[in-house]
């Protein structure tokens, strides 16, 4: 199976937030997407409501079954709920995403820069993990390039997402070929431990093509600020087709 796309759409919730009022539609941009091709839709709901909101989550939930296609939920496990969020796994239990993927951010991190630590938080994330699956979600773990990713094959996980952060700023440095080899060696000691491998964060058209020629095994990439940063100039439809020749491997 080729790698599959599912597009990222907070940045979209964050331009209609800056405003108030319903626009840009969130609702209309995931069928723009899915009209086009996407494999997916994805936001992360962070406590503070600044982009995705809980009723985001819950309108794209109940679209994304009427697509036939996933809905990835990304959030903190450990974040407390508030008003306004009622939790990360409560939102799950509220939405039955098909994938939740579990991302360590702190509350007024500006966005997701780094994976878990296996070694210190993988006894913690064993009963939410556990709790997740018998809701039925398939969860994804966020992981650094040359992490204990077998741990989290331990601990339940059917996959890892592989912050590729650092692989994208070493391809704008001219450096890609120093950092491709790690995240290479991840992904099959991930295989290797029985889950599947997605990957996200700053991946664009110039180095997606790259990073799954070099990855084996990369199941899904999740994509959003670059994507729709790209779709401001080309259209959601157009830059939607592109990445989906690139996953394809076109």
């Amino acid at each position: 199976m080729s790698c599959r796309l599912s597009v990222n759409l907070n940045k979209i919730a964050v331009l209609r937030n800056s405003r108030g009022g319903r626009e840009p539609d969130i609702l209309q941009a995931a069928r723009a997407c899915l009209d086009a091709g996407a494999h997916g839709i994805t936001v992360h709901p962070r406590p503070d409501a600044r982009h995705a909101r809980h009723d985001d989550v819950l309108a794209l939930a109940g679209l994304t079954r009427d697509y036939g296609v996933e809905f990835n939920l990304e959030g903190n496990p450990f974040a407390q709920a508030r008003d306004g969020y009622v939790g990360f796994l409560r939102l799950c239990e509220l939405a039955h995403p098909a994938q939740a993927t579990l991302v360590p951010d702190d509350d007024a991190q500006l966005t997701s820069d780094h994976g878990f630590d296996f070694t210190r938080d993988a006894a913690a994330l064993q009963p939410l993990v556990a709790r997740l699956k018998a809701l039925g979600c398939r969860v994804s773990l966020f992981a650094d390039a040359g992490s204990e990713v077998a741990r989290a094959a331990a601990i339940g996980a059917d996959r890892v997402e592989l912050y590729t952060g650092p692989y994208a700023e070493a391809f704008a440095a001219g450096n890609a070929a120093a950092a491709l080899p790690h995240y290479a060696r991840t992904a099959r000691q991930a295989v290797a431990a029985g889950m599947a491998v997605n990957a996200g964060h700053d991946l664009d058209q110039a180095n997606l093509g790259a990073f799954l020629a070099a990855v084996p095994g990369v199941q899904e990439v999740s994509i959003g600020h670059a994507l729709i940063a790209e779709a401001l100039y080309a259209g959601l439809a157009t830059t939607v087709s592109r990445y989906l020749a690139i996953v394809a491997g076109r």
